[in-house]
């Protein structure tokens, strides 16, 4: 029951991160407009936005002009998995604080699918996106340090945080901006504080670096990426955080046992 609880929850979110990404692009007001057709501007009626039904029941174009739909269903797809996938390895339990977190997790996923998204049409990270998700993250720390009384934990988050934002600082700074942007120095402090621990954030960043080498190699190769190519980072940072979050400690623990 809570998988499919999760499954229509996060193809109604997707389909709102659709129409988000877009809005918030064009400089509209993603709160009162009515969904439109970018071509013929017809507003959309209710049939038109069901999550992924109205996109195949259509084959992917207007049904008043006919246009291809720009966007895609892999977006719609994409949150409902990943609200399912979090759900199975959330490694906290789900109850008090534990699923506190886990509620504002996935309100964090859904932020990180539209920066995604983002970040893959422009090339930029919106601040409009990530100061309310460092506001979000301050919020966490504060009521998970009080909730709990360990301020351990919570100094550890901090510091993971500075550590990252540190890093990619120092980058930013010595590259003069080539090597990676600002949008992502300012989203490192909430991936270094989601991340929790500085161990974690130097593995999301691993697990981020690995990625982007998959991807740039084979496009390198066949000769359709050179030095100079662009290769937005914060998708490859938002996967690594994900990947740290869900499995970073069960990563590790087998790390260290394999070094005995």
């Amino acid at each position: 029951m809570i998988t499919l609880l999760l499954i229509g929850l996060g193809l109604c979110f997707g389909s709102f991160v659709n129409a988000f990404v877009w809005r918030l692009h064009e400089g509209r007001d993603w709160v009162k407009e009515r969904s439109e057709c970018l071509k013929c501007h017809h507003q959309l009626s209710a049939l038109d936005l069901i999550p992924v039904a109205s996109w195949l029941y259509l084959r992917g174009k207007c049904r008043y002009c006919h246009t291809p739909i720009p966007d895609s269903p892999f977006v719609e797809l994409t949150v409902p998995v990943l609200f399912v996938v979090s759900y199975f390895a959330w490694p906290l339990a789900l109850t008090g604080v534990g699923l506190l977190q886990f509620v504002l997790w996935l309100v964090f996923l859904v932020a990180f699918t539209a920066l995604s998204v983002y970040d893959l049409k422009w090339y930029l990270l919106p601040d409009k996106v990530v100061f309310p998700l460092i506001g979000l993250t301050l919020v966490q720390l504060v009521v998970v340090t009080l909730w709990t009384g360990n301020v351990g934990q919570g100094a550890l988050a901090v510091l993971s945080a500075a550590i990252l934002t540190g890093l990619f600082l120092l980058l930013y700074v010595v590259s003069k901006g080539k090597w990676i942007g600002f949008g992502d120095v300012k989203l490192a402090i909430v991936l270094g504080a989601l991340a929790g621990t500085p161990l974690k954030a130097m593995f999301l960043l691993f697990v981020a670096s690995a990625l982007g080498s998959l991807i740039a190699l084979p496009l390198v190769i066949k000769g359709r990426a050179g030095r100079q190519t662009k290769l937005p980072f914060g998708p490859l940072l938002i996967a690594g955080t994900i990947v740290a979050v869900l499995w970073g400690q069960t990563v590790m623990d087998w790390y260290i046992g394999l070094l005995g």
